[in-house]
């Protein structure tokens, strides 16, 4: 029995290394630049039917977003500063 379990666990460990094997990392175009398209996609991805096409105003939404989490932050430190306790909601710091 612990033959088989033993046989059975070689052969599993097996199958997950074998896609490792697939990569050689010896076909780099650029020392560090070894990235190569699956077999089947375009070498670029731009322009074609994959090229996801991100809006600028979408992308710009997390740009802005992060500017108002920086200014609450801000404000949060300023008021922790002054009044040596730290207030999480920052409608309750303006209110102050």
């Amino acid at each position: 029995m612990r033959t088989v379990i033993t046989a059975a666990m070689l052969i599993a460990g097996a199958a997950f290394a074998v896609p490792a094997l697939a990569y050689d990392g010896q076909t780099c175009k650029a020392p560090g630049n070894c990235w190569q398209p699956k077999p089947g996609f375009p070498e670029k991805v731009a322009g074609t039917k994959y090229d996801p096409k991100h809006d600028p105003k979408e992308v710009s939404k997390q740009a802005e977003s992060i500017k108002q989490m920086e200014e609450r932050n801000r404000k949060r430190i300023e008021n922790a500063k002054k009044t040596g306790k730290f207030e999480y909601d920052v409608a309750k710091i303006s209110s102050n």
